[in-house]
């Protein structure tokens, strides 16, 4: 049988994209995410296109008990992932602390981290019995520095960031590798969702400069998942040329 790659949040962005890419290597796919339909279309244009085999599991990784039910329901074979990509996650708000809506809080903290943990402690007992596989946790150069009102979210992406060391040094034993990848601004819904749908605000935060694509950052995971079995990525930054920090970026010399 193929590998087998299962990623979370695949109905758009860089999951998406990593879904599309892992397809063309030959992967079979376990791809989920909340909105049904979008993971349908997906299925038809991954397994119509390419010569794999897909399997679709409609969940919301904050739901510890969906998560498990639709895990469990996979076929023994099914099981073998080989490459598990933590992608599932979220900004809502962006108001300082004092301000802030604790159920934007609970959504991120839900999603970000507990998620997270969620999918990766069904997956990566699969990897054990095995002795075998690579775990990608997508997190965020708001993991590494801590900007205006970024505070909740940035508190999710550093739990992530501290969560991919620990992974690691657990796992270690078990010859599963562990990979951390740190985007800067990616041109994806990330900005309509954490504006709540609006598109107009979302868009600004990407004019002036050329920022990252989904493509850019699958194409990094699938460079961190094909080195050697004796290499381990870690850890990854990634940004857009344009963009040093989190606040250090240079806007007005266009898109070429």
């Amino acid at each position: 049988m193929a590998k087998i790659a299962l990623i979370t949040g695949a109905t758009a962005g860089i999951g998406e994209a990593c879904a599309q890419l892992f397809a063309k290597q030959g992967y079979n796919l376990i791809i989920t995410g909340r909105r049904t339909e979008r993971l349908r279309k997906i299925h038809r244009e991954l397994t119509n296109t390419y010569s794999i085999k897909a399997q679709i599991l409609n969940m919301d990784v904050r739901n510890k008990t969906e998560v498990k039910t639709q895990l469990e329901s996979l076929d023994p074979e099914w099981k073998a992932v080989d490459v598990l990509i933590n992608n599932a996650g979220l900004s809502v708000g962006l108001e300082p602390i004092h301000e802030g809506n604790t159920d934007d809080w609970d959504t991120m903290i839900d999603t970000n981290v507990k998620g997270l943990l969620y999918v990766s402690k069904i997956v990566s007992n699969w990897m054990v019995e095995r002795k075998q596989g690579h775990i990608i946790n997508l997190g965020s150069i708001a993991g590494k520095e801590t900007y205006a009102n970024g505070n909740v979210y940035c508190a999710t992406k550093h739990a992530v960031d501290s969560l991919n060391k620990a992974m690691r040094i657990d796992l270690l034993p078990y010859g599963i590798k562990v990979t951390g990848i740190h985007p800067g601004a990616v041109e994806t819904e990330f900005s309509e969702v954490r504006f709540k749908g609006d598109t107009e605000r979302a868009k600004k935060v990407y004019e002036g400069y050329e920022a990252l694509s989904a493509l850019d950052i699958a194409e990094t995971i699938w460079f961190a998942v094909s080195r050697p079995a004796n290499v381990n990525i870690n850890d990854l930054v990634i940004m857009p040329t344009a963009q040093a920090n989190t606040s250090h970026l240079v806007r007005g010399r266009g898109k070429e």
